[in-house]
């Protein structure tokens, strides 16, 4: 069954997810070559829970972290641990909070210091294909209509789009229906309406769109080992345009003062 949100509900949403971009800030802000994946994992718990609110994802169906760290060719659930980032390095970070029982969920992919050309461009193709994406998410639309904007847009470059794991709705449990893909037909999936609240995130693959999955249970890598970019907005589908409910601005202020690309 696919919920609606009331305009209340809608605000405490929005207020889960605006801490995840500070969150993700706050992060950025430790983002340099030596730094352990763990450390960050343990800075963004101590941030999420210093503001009153609960880390999403620690303990979401056994997962140890609070943020999925994923590294170059990690596409997305990477478990935080020992790996040192290093110059060079893209990663994305996928970060969750609770609050009254509501959850933010968002992510945005870095790159460590110098990245080379042809990974800045799917950074930034990807990020462009979130908003292709969410300018779709209106009500009358379908999800496929969001799913075709992503898709088309990548797929001229001759990137991979994953389609195993998709967007969602998200609410009082994060993974809501319906599911978001970032493929298909435009006019095809469940139809939108105002009030919706639903994750939109591109997982884009350098190359091939097939991926595998590692021996932790959790970590999901491209197939044929190049670089994947992930880009997560939390929204809420409204009658003219899309209300994004994460705010992207905290981390883009940090990237323009400190060594990192997004």
């Amino acid at each position: 069954m696919i919920k609606v949100k009331s305009d209340e509900e809608i605000e405490i949403l929005r207020k889960c997810s605006l801490l995840v971009g500070k969150t993700l800030a706050e992060v950025a802000k430790n983002l340099r070559p030596g730094v352990k994946t763990i450390e960050l994992d343990a800075l963004a718990e101590t941030f999420i829970r210093d503001h009153g609110a609960k880390p999403g994802f620690k303990g979401y169906s056994g997962f140890p972290g609070s943020l999925c760290i994923s590294v170059n060719d990690a596409v997305v659930h990477g478990i935080p641990g020992e790996y040192e980032l290093r110059e060079g390095d893209i990663v994305s970070i996928d970060c969750g909070t609770i609050i009254d029982g509501y959850y933010g969920d968002s992510a945005y992919t870095f790159g460590i210091g110098e990245i080379d050309p042809e990974t800045k461009l799917l950074l930034q193709r990807t990020k462009e294909s979130l908003y292709k994406g969410v300018e779709k998410a209106v009500a009358g639309n379908r999800t496929g209509d969001i799913g075709y904007a992503v898709q088309s847009y990548v797929e001229q470059f001759g990137y991979g789009v994953v389609r195993e794991l998709v967007g969602h709705g998200i609410g009082t449990s994060m993974h809501e229906k319906p599911e978001i893909p970032n493929f298909g037909r435009r006019g095809s999936g469940a139809k939108l309406k105002a009030g919706m609240t639903i994750c939109i995130e591109p997982m884009i693959n350098l190359g091939t769109k097939d991926i595998i999955q590692l021996n932790d249970g959790w970590t999901i890598k491209t197939a044929d080992g190049k670089p994947s970019a992930h880009y997560e907005l939390e929204i809420a589908v409204g009658k003219n345009e899309a209300d994004i409910l994460t705010s992207y601005t905290e981390i883009e202020q940090v990237i323009k003062t400190h060594n990192i690309y997004g």
